[in-house]
């Protein structure tokens, strides 16, 4: 099966008339009652100005039939909505409206297309001038500020002729589903992390590491001592002669993104929530491992497993990892965190780095979170990550000028203080702990993934 495009595809749709009668009268029409109007003035010293102005409203009808007639009807128009790239989180797409005319005269169409407030935030409205015979495009920007599958609906247009006496109403049915990813202009940013990435790679492989890996690094002729069941019978008969393998240990490793899409994710930060920050995080993390030759896996969780990626490599799995980031969605209720927990290690028997980003509870007994990332931590290397509340930082770092003022600072130095406490204690058992700031977290995690490489701690 061909792989969907990110892009979603082109919708189209033959319109048909909306209203219950289907038509209107122009600005020109209503302009020319009000100009024959003026006849009934002289009319209060000689009625046949009455009749004067009779004659002129039935002219004015007239010039709306006859210009009503020459309007295509709806069903000599053809309406086509494209997108010009994948819609991301937080990044602008061009969307094409494109209006085909069949009809016999031009038209001059002002057309609403109905995208919800998660796309763009004013009403889309375009202007379009259509010869007859012939089509006309025009755009608009979209900027969404929600993943996962959006519903869009159609369109409405109005459209008249030159003359401007008449006019008809049409919609085209162009509801779509498309699916918003995260930010794929942040992933692209990070270009200069792949290169050391790269970098890494290389000075790895310039180290041989021979040993007990099963990894194939090279042949050689048969020694005393090499074991029988490494020997290459293939290039023994080629050669002639006796030829064994060896191996190497494995540089590739796997490497989980287990995201937490609870109700502290929920929380905002700037246009964006928690998750929409740690998913975008878990994106690029996504690409640099899989840069880096490492199998990648993904895990997203709140009450129950939301989205669950085996571990892979290669583009057509960095899709899947796309579509699970793009699907994840946050929760109401606390996150059940052993569940995750004793579902990984289910499901990853081997050594592995776990990434997990979550949040912590604000309470005096210890999160289930920090419970949940202790059994991970007996055959797994853990990289613990928070995402700190950034206003609770500020509020502790101001100088109170006044009593209540006090009262808040010293309460939010007592909530930063106990953080901090909870990653001590999950440090002392071995995990990568560290709470950063809501606009690093990307970066803040792509460095700590290459230093854990570097220094071959996996």
């Amino acid at each position: 099966m061909k792989p969907r495009l990110l892009s979603p595809g082109p919708a189209s749709a033959t319109c048909r008339t909306t209203g219950r009668w289907g038509f209107g009268f122009g600005r020109r029409f209503f302009l020319l009652l009000l100009l024959g109007a003026l006849w009934s003035i002289p009319a209060f010293w000689n009625t046949k100005f009455l009749l004067v102005t009779a004659a002129w409203d039935i002219l004015v009808v007239i010039a709306w039939l006859i210009d009503f007639q020459r309007l295509p009807k709806p069903g000599n128009l053809r309406l086509e909505r494209s997108w010009n790239g994948p819609p991301s989180l937080r990044n602008k797409v061009e969307v094409v409206l494109l209006l085909h005319n069949y009809g016999p005269s031009p038209i001059h169409c002002s057309l609403l297309d109905d995208v919800p407030l998660s796309i763009r935030e004013q009403p889309a409205q375009v202007e379009l001038k259509v010869p007859a015979q012939s089509s006309a495009t025009q755009s608009y920007w979209a900027r969404p500020l929600q993943r996962g599958d959006i519903q869009v609906g159609g369109a409405y247009l109005r459209y008249h002729s030159g003359a401007g006496f008449a006019e008809r109403w049409a919609t085209a049915d162009l509801k779509q589903t498309i699916r918003v990813f995260p930010d794929l202009e942040e992933a692209k940013r990070q270009n200069i992390f792949l290169n050391r990435a790269r970098q890494i790679e290389l000075e790895k492989r310039l180290v041989r590491q021979r040993g007990m890996g099963r990894e194939f690094e090279s042949l050689r002729e048969f020694r005393q001592g090499d074991e029988f069941r490494n020997i290459c019978w293939t290039a023994t008969a080629r050669r002639g002669k006796v030829v064994t393998r060896l191996f190497q240990v494995e540089r590739s490793q796997a490497v989980w993104l287990v995201i937490d899409a609870g109700r502290l994710l929920r929380a905002r930060v700037g246009e964006l929530s928690k998750l929409d920050l740690a998913v975008n995080a878990g994106l690029s993390l996504a690409q640099i491992a899989l840069y880096s030759g490492d199998r990648v896996g993904l895990l997203v969780y709140g009450r129950k497993i939301q989205q669950r990626v085996g571990l892979g490599r290669g583009l057509p799995h960095m899709r899947q990892i796309m579509e699970g980031l793009a699907a994840a969605h946050e929760e109401v209720a606390e996150a059940d965190h052993l569940l995750a927990a004793s579902f990984l290690l289910q499901l990853q028997k081997q050594r592995s780095l776990i990434i997990w980003i979550t949040d912590l509870a604000d309470t005096s007994m210890t999160p289930e979170v920090v419970e949940s990332a202790s059994q991970i931590l007996s055959k797994h290397l853990l990289l613990f990550t928070v995402i700190a509340q950034a206003d609770l930082l500020v509020q502790a770092g101001k100088y109170p000028e006044d009593a209540d003022e006090m009262y808040n600072t010293v309460a939010a130095q007592e909530m930063v203080q106990r953080r901090e406490a909870l990653l001590t204690r999950i440090r002392n058992k071995g995990a990568l702990a560290l709470e950063v700031n809501p606009g690093r977290l990307t970066t803040t995690l792509v460095n700590q993934y290459l230093q854990i490489k570097e220094r071959s701690l996996i």
